[in-house]
This record gives C-alpha cells, structure tokens and sequence, in this order.
C-alpha cells in the first residue's frame, strides 16, 4: 500500500527533512521524491510506502497536517487508492 504526500508553501531550510522525519517514525519509507522551488515557493511530492506503518494511518496524515501547521505549509496525505479514484475519467 502506498500513500501520497503533498507539501506547498514559503520555501525554507530542512522542508524534506522534517516531512521524511515524520515518515520515518511511522515506519512510511519513502519511495520517490520530487521537488521544485518557484522564486520563494515550494512544492513537493512524495510516494511513500505504507504497507509497514506501526500505527494507523489517520495518525500519519493528522501528524503530516500538524506539521504544516507549525511550519506555515500546506500537507496533505492521500491513500493512493482514494488519490487514483480522484484522478480517474
């Protein structure tokens, strides 16, 4: 199972790092990364891995949010079944 993760906002230092830092203490490896930076904004989309969480996954995406919330960045976290539904013709 995977989920997807999406970061916006005022670029700054350790965005990456303290994004896969939460992934990390969920057991959410990382898969793909791709990131840019847009004069001062910055956005980033990551593939993880969630098929090893030690907790459900509500508490990884309402952990994710939080950190948004402390940083002024907007994340959000999306089970890739509901994420492919969305984009589905």
């Amino acid at each position: 199972m995977r989920a997807v993760i999406t970061v916006i906002g005022k670029d700054n230092v350790g965005i990456l790092h303290k994004v896969s830092g939460v992934c990390s203490s969920y057991k959410a490896n990382v898969l793909e990364v791709t990131q840019s930076v847009l004069q001062d904004m910055f956005a980033m989309i990551m593939m993880v891995d969630i098929s090893e969480l030690e907790s459900d996954f509500a508490k990884l995406s309402d952990s994710l949010t939080e950190l948004g919330k402390e940083l002024g960045l907007s994340i959000h976290t999306m089970h890739e079944d509901i994420f492919n539904a969305m984009h589905r013709i």
